[in-house]
């Protein structure tokens, strides 16, 4: 009995080395590779072959399956990537998974201490952030294949064990049978620990003493495949019904190239693994899963179109999918800092285009009295509010990431620029409320008033329109324009005090419609000063 819990015991700690090392490696890929995956990304279009290699490579970079099948749910339910896109990147990732399991398969775990060691004392003596980044990636490296090595060291005893011989000398692989039990365990064990890599490090680990053959392992990776699909299914949950589509589709992938392979290509899997690498069943494990994830995609990749169709089969489209206000944020993002600081940005470029649809509609409001116009002012600043809120709360949850310098800066600049969108939004509100006082008190306007409003109305939305595109753009020369017109326009705000001032003491106007003139103005000329300081921002994050 005690030897079994050693056993068990080296088997889950090796695993949580093996696990732990991988998730340290990827965080040092993606501080390395960060921005550059955040471009992969974005390039995507509708061509099936460019989105299978934007996930395969992604999926390199990030070390799971899962967490770019995750992610690819995300963008699907932010609304920024289509079905068709996400098939082709969803299948890319599943090549992109086997690069872990070729590595480990090639027994390294000597090299193991001395690469932890060297890269632990870079990465405390350097000063240089990208080469601690580097050396983090092969603190990873090295921590995974020490934890492949205690899962070896751990399983040699089975050997001598008569009653673990039987249970592997009863599995029949010519029997339907134990070949979907054995199919099932792969899918549940990879189903609990949320990873296919893990799965497959066990059974890698398990041929290295010589534990199992390719024949048993061969259905076990089939059900690691599908198993895999279910953290994706996990994270639909709550999500919009084309994301839960995404999920579908991964599965549907998954399941249909599992019974294709095992009906049509099951001698043939197991040939070319052993071509390959006739002497290592470790690397003939690891080539029979590289093999039935490309072989697959390559099959089913251009039926695409049909598995997004069966998925809205199965998940029909309602008519209240589409809701008013697209949101960019998706938690299912936060491990990877770079893609989240980009839909950050996307929602904030979002929430200033409503704030300012909103001080536009107050301006007509107050120069129209219109009563229309003034609830929806203030029904849509509700909406800015909590676009703040759910920014601000997405930007807290991603400091407690692994977020290099830069990206910390970052998070910090966001939270400016949100602020001074959202006081965009308070000034609309305001300027609504003195549209509303005019229409109580009946006040009058003249057309020399209503002309200066409008004037310098005009030339506020110019500078919040550039500001916007300046962020979404990263356009520091379009920022230091809004910065030069700032001066323009305060200039612009005193000309036009001093002339109604003047008018309100020659008894040309009333002074409830002059109180009203001068707070507008007044309110305009505030909007300019946030859109300035969100230039400054701009510039500053550039940099």
């Amino acid at each position: 009995m005690k030897e079994e819990i050693e056993i068990v015991v080296g088997i889950i700690g090796g695993l949580g080395l093996f696990i732990y090392g991988m998730t340290i490696m990827a965080d040092g890929l993606q501080k390395s590779a960060g921005a550059k995956l955040k471009k992969t990304i974005e390039v995507l279009t509708t061509n099936k072959i460019i989105g299978m290699m934007v996930g395969a490579f992604v999926t390199m970079v990030i070390q799971s399956s899962s967490a770019t099948t995750v992610m690819v749910i995300g963008f699907v339910n932010a609304g920024i990537m289509s079905l068709i896109q996400a098939t082709g990147v969803i299948m890319g990732a599943n090549i992109g998974t086997t690069v872990t399991a070729q590595m480990v398969s090639l027994n390294l775990s000597e090299l193991a201490p001395a690469v932890v060691g060297i890269a632990v004392a870079v990465w405390i003596f350097s000063k240089n952030r990208k080469i601690r980044n580097v050396a983090e990636i092969f603190i990873g490296f090295g921590i995974l294949f020490l934890g492949m090595e205690l899962m070896k060291e751990s399983l040699k005893p089975l050997r001598e064990m008569e009653t673990f011989q039987n249970i592997i000398l009863s599995f029949d692989p010519s029997s339907i049978k134990a070949y979907l039990a054995a199919i099932f365990i792969g899918f549940a064990f990879t189903a609990v620990v949320q990873s296919s890599s893990a799965t497959t490090g066990i059974l890698i680990a398990m041929a290295f003493e010589g534990l199992i053959t390719l024949d048993i392992a061969l259905p076990i990776i089939f059900g690691t495949n599908i198993g895999t699909c279910v953290t994706a299914l996990i994270s639909s949950i709550g999500a919009s019904r084309t994301a839960k589509r995404a999920a579908a589709i991964h599965m549907l992938f998954n399941i249909i190239g599992t019974i294709i392979f095992i009906i049509f290509f099951r001698n043939i899997i197991s040939y070319v693994a052993i071509a390959l690498s006739p002497n290592s069943v470790a690397r003939q494990l690891a080539n029979a899963h590289t093999f039935f994830n490309i072989t697959n995609t390559l099959l089913l990749l251009p039926f695409s179109d049909y598995l997004v169709k069966l998925a809205t089969k199965i998940i029909p489209i309602k008519e209240d999918e589409e809701d008013e206000y697209v949101t960019y944020l998706d938690d299912r993002m936060l491990g990877t800092a770079s893609i989240a600081l980009g839909q950050v940005t996307k929602e904030i470029v979002g929430m200033a285009n409503i704030a300012l649809e909103n001080y536009d509609l107050s301006i007509h409001a107050v120069i129209e009295k219109n009563e229309k116009k003034i609830e929806k002012v203030l029904k849509v600043e509700e909406v800015i509010n909590a676009k703040q809120r759910s920014i601000e709360e997405y930007l807290v949850k991603l400091t407690n990431e692994s977020l290099s310098a830069s990206q910390h800066e970052k998070v910090n600049l966001m939270l400016g620029i949100i602020s001074d969108v959202e006081r965009i939004g308070d000034h609309a509100e305001n300027i609504a409320e003195l549209a509303e006082y005019r229409i109580e008190h009946n006040l009058p306007f003249s057309d020399q008033a209503v002309d200066e409003i409008l004037m310098m109305h005009h030339k506020v939305m110019k500078s919040c329109r550039q500001v916007v595109e300046a962020m979404e753009t990263s356009d520091v020369d379009l920022a230091r324009k809004i910065l030069s017109r700032e001066v323009k326009i305060d200039k612009i705000e005193r000309e036009l005090r001093a002339s109604h001032i003047d008018r309100l003491n020659k008894k040309n106007c009333s002074t409830g419609s002059g109180i009203i003139f001068l707070d507008a103005i007044t309110n305009m000329e505030r909007i300019a000063d946030h859109a300035e300081k969100i230039a400054y921002y701009v510039i500053d994050t550039t940099k």
